[in-house]
């Protein structure tokens, strides 16, 4: 019987969670996501200094002034880290916009444009770049207004079926919901034992899965932020699940039989009337039923920014 990793990738769309191109090359997955955290731990690095020099260079002579030169190089850079991965894989990268542009529509649009202008330049086509946003109301909103251009999005930090729901009435391309640290959450609050009780954070993506087979949405589902194989292999079958390189070479490791967990429904297909899209009124009425989700996503924001920040203030140095 072939390992757990090879019969996952028959159900499920593998993508690795990591910046890490050797781990990339290792495991071989179809796509790749990163976010602020996984570049600033690139960039420390020593692998990564022939890529930094380079985007150091393009950022002195762009920009009118030291922060533009510094947002300059922070850009390049993410860009240049996703071409190299592009190398290693048949699909596509996830590259995020700037975290502090979550609640501002219009800057956020304008960052994803100057991304994939930096990709376009660089020969690479849109089609297989995913930005990432933050799946709050505005970010939905910028993503809405880019895929309608060609601009493929992953919608990132989805911890509410509110965020969920709004990003399949957008046509989102895809969606990543954060399985892990909603079970973090449960833990710290609650005292929830995921050993005796349903993991919370696998029961999100499961309801968010046979609602959008329900109703034919197209938005792929990608569960996110996992802390065991366990998670992963009770989420067999989803569209797409991406993982870090340790759970990975946990799966790879092991032996044993893997089921599909998740079914699409028999309503699939059949033209079902979906529900009103929501207003905004409604989709903060819901989110914010969901103190977990109000938490998480506005903590996966803020961690994000910090880790921006001290990807900044290293290129501030160098420049």
């Amino acid at each position: 019987m072939s390992n757990k990793l090879e019969q996952l990738r028959k159900l499920v769309t593998v993508v690795a969670d990591t910046g890490e191109i050797s781990e990339i090359k290792k495991y071989k997955p179809k796509d790749a996501t990163t976010n602020p955290s996984l570049i600033l731990k690139a960039v420390k690095n020593r692998n990564y200094e022939a890529l930094l020099y380079q985007a150091i260079k393009y950022g002195k002579i762009q920009g009118n002034n030291k922060s533009e030169k510094i947002q300059c190089t922070c850009d390049i850079l993410t860009v240049k880290i996703g071409e190299e991965i592009l190398k290693t894989i048949p699909g596509r990268i996830s590259t995020e916009v700037d975290a502090r542009l979550s609640y501002d529509t219009y800057r956020s649009i304008e960052k994803a444009r100057k991304l994939i202008k930096i990709y376009n330049n660089l020969g690479i086509s849109n089609n297989r770049i995913l930005i990432k946003l933050a799946a709050t109301w505005e970010g939905i909103r910028a993503a809405e207004q880019l895929e309608k251009e060609g601009i493929n999005c992953n919608l990132t930090l989805v911890f509410s079926f509110a965020q969920a729901r709004a990003c399949a009435e957008a046509n989102v391309f895809l969606i990543s919901p954060f399985v892990g640290r909603i079970m973090d959450w449960y833990e710290r609050k609650e005292g929830h034992d995921c050993k005796t009780k349903i993991d919370p954070g696998v029961l999100s993506v499961s309801n968010i899965y046979s609602y959008y087979k329900e109703y034919s949405y197209k938005t792929i589902i990608m569960g996110a932020s996992f802390r065991n194989t366990k998670q992963i292999l009770e989420l067999a079958g989803c569209d797409a699940l991406t993982i870090p390189p340790q759970l990975l070479k946990q799966l790879e490791s092991e032996k044993g039989k893997v089921t599909r967990k998740l079914v699409k429904s028999i309503h699939e297909n059949n033209s079902k009337k979906r529900p009103v899209s929501m207003t905004h009124s409604e989709f903060l009425w819901e989110h914010n039923n969901d103190p977990m989700a109000v938490e998480k996503l506005t903590e996966g924001i803020r961690n994000f920014s910090i880790d921006q920040k001290q990807l900044e203030m290293i290129i501030e140095d160098r420049l």
